[in-house]
């Protein structure tokens, strides 16, 4: 059964606001706003179509109703769209980004991508966040670092925080002098920004600089002891000083339950990869995930209507409740936060193609997060670790700090790891694809 959350106040707050101004555009551009944040699209298309037809035409609502058609997959209907919404104001970040980021998906022609993004640099040049978007647009296209770190490194491109981190990003990929150069550079700029000592720790373990990391990030954990990203490099941290673990024993895996309604799993996972294969009607990966070649729903998978995914949530249930209890209580990271009761997060289906895989990452936003494996290819079994979860490497640091564990892939199997837990996995071969359901989990 689908999850039952309660209705946030805010959506009352704001029906009650069309109600009390039923002539205003902008109560139903609001209405429309908090109904996509919350997945609900097509109740958002709705009522930002109910704005235009009062009166309202901003470029805010053409990119609300963008991505509620996003959502429902109608590709052309939110392509068109965005470029109302830049028709209206062009240069708008917003709608650029994501208008560049739908033609990659929707084609993998770097070139495409690449058109809303150069038509709005042409315009404003000097926009910090249009050159921050041509580097990851390029980045995530697949071209190669040293490319990258030049475009941001031209004339036109002025020494702000946060392209000294786009630069030191790009140049742990080949020059860890650089590297260092450009993340100092951006905590001299931005002393009380996160990112840059997360950066700038990232450097230090790059180049194997222990005693460095261990400094920065004990102060890190500190002061932000529940953020997945420092906790993710205090753990590289003290494993790259030989004092570190793997965090074996908060890796759980189970195989799910069967869902009521069906004779065995095997029927329901073929049923279910069939489900989410209607939604994976893009062509490539997104911009800043960490799956190459391969696509991403769109949409939480817990707002859909599909029985068969919906079975997916009383199938995971038991798993998470037994591991949540199996975890008990201590000083670690994850068993500190343990409370006994959970709620799920965000969830997402993956496919990745042959040849593709998951880069090294962390998810910011969970406590525990998972794999689920669906459908997989026969390379899987093979023997080679093909398509295999690898727990933690780092992309800036592999030869210091390769995978220290992999877990093998099978039907029906759920993996659930703490989210600061450095993760991805083996590239694959064949011609057949690899389909997952994953998610993060909170304590409540």
């Amino acid at each position: 059964m689908k999850p039952q959350t309660p209705e946030p106040p805010a959506l009352a707050a704001r029906l009650s606001a069309v109600a009390a101004r039923p002539s205003s555009p902008v109560a139903e551009h609001n209405l429309a706003a908090l109904l996509g944040d919350l997945g609900r699209s097509v109740e958002g298309e709705a009522a930002a179509r109910r704005a235009f037809a009062k009166g309202g035409d901003a470029p805010e609502t053409w990119l609300v109703l963008a991505r509620a058609l996003m959502a429902q997959g109608r590709y052309d209907d939110s392509e068109a769209a965005y470029r109302a919404a830049l028709a209206r104001r062009p240069g708008f970040i917003d709608a650029v980004r994501d208008l560049g980021q739908l033609i990659w998906m929707r084609t993998a022609d770097r070139a495409s991508a690449m058109g809303p993004v150069q038509e709005a640099l042409a315009l404003s040049p000097a926009d910090t966040a249009l050159q921050l978007l041509r580097a990851a647009l390029m980045e995530y296209a697949g071209d190669d670092a040293r490319d990258v770190w030049r475009t941001l490194m031209d004339a036109g491109v002025a020494d702000h925080p946060e392209i000294e981190l786009a630069r030191a990003h790009a140049a742990l990929a080949f020059d860890l002098d650089q590297a260092l150069t450009h993340a100092l550079r951006a905590a001299a700029l931005a002393p009380s920004d996160l990112r840059v000592w997360l950066r700038l720790t990232e450097a230090r373990l790059a180049r194997g600089e222990a005693a460095e990391a261990l400094a920065l990030t004990a102060s890190l954990v500190e002061r932000f002891p529940v953020d997945q990203n420092v906790l993710s490099l205090a753990g590289l941290a003290n494993r790259l000083a030989g004092r570190g673990d793997d965090d074996s024993d908060l890796v759980g895996s189970y195989v799910v339950d069967t869902p009521a309604g069906w004779p065995d799993l095997t029927s329901w996972l073929a049923e279910l990869a069939t489900s989410l294969r209607r939604l994976h009607g893009l062509r490539t990966h997104p911009v800043g995930q960490s799956l190459r070649h391969g696509t991403q729903t769109a949409v939480d998978l817990k707002t859909s209507d599909d029985p068969v995914i919906q079975a997916f949530f009383s199938a995971v249930q038991g798993p998470i409740s037994r591991h949540v209890e199996a975890l008990g209580s201590g000083a670690d990271p994850v068993r500190r936060r343990n409370t006994g009761a959970w709620r799920m997060g965000g969830c997402w289906s993956v496919q990745l193609s042959p040849g593709g895989f998951h880069a090294p990452h962390v998810h910011p936003e969970g406590w525990l997060s998972s794999a689920c494996y669906v459908e997989l290819p026969p390379a899987v079994a093979a023997g080679g670790r093909e398509g295999w979860l690898g727990f933690g490497g780092a992309p800036f640091a592999q030869t210091l700090l390769p995978p220290v564990r992999f877990e093998k892939p099978e039907p029906g199997k759920l993996v659930l790891f703490p989210s600061y837990l450095w993760h991805g996995t083996v590239p694959f071969s064949g011609v057949r694809p690899r389909l997952t359901v994953a998610f993060d989990i909170l304590p409540t």
